[in-house]
């Protein structure tokens, strides 16, 4: 599952939203480090539509322009589950590794480590 993805059906976990309001989420919830484009955006929603994983809720006219609502099904709940779940065990295992590493002594880079005499 891409970032924008993952970003995108997390954005509508909660209720659904319109394009103007995906975007908005999506930026807050990953603390500005993904801003989408609207044509990224559009490509996304097509995808995970045709994935079945959101559908179309409702449509409204705001200001004379067409707002269409996007919801998850279950099958998206379900895929953001197993991403959020997938994704916390791989930040888990780094972190482990990461103390590893940390509590490791570390060799000495001084002569003959390469197996040559000085």
């Amino acid at each position: 599952m891409t970032q924008a993805a993952f970003f995108v059906l997390t954005a509508l976990a909660d209720q659904p939203r319109h394009g103007y309001g995906i975007l908005r989420e999506v930026e807050e919830l990953s603390d500005g480090e993904v801003q989408l484009r609207v044509g990224t955006l559009y490509g996304v929603l097509d995808r995970l539509t045709a994935d079945g994983l959101i559908v179309l809720d409702r449509e409204e006219v705001h200001e004379g322009r067409l707002r269409r609502y996007y919801r998850l099904t279950d099958e998206g709940m379900q895929a953001l589950v197993a991403e959020a779940e997938r994704m916390a065990a791989g930040a888990s295992a780094a972190k482990r590794r990461i103390a590893e590493g940390r509590q490791a002594p570390h060799p000495s880079t001084g002569p003959g480590l390469a197996g040559g005499l000085a």
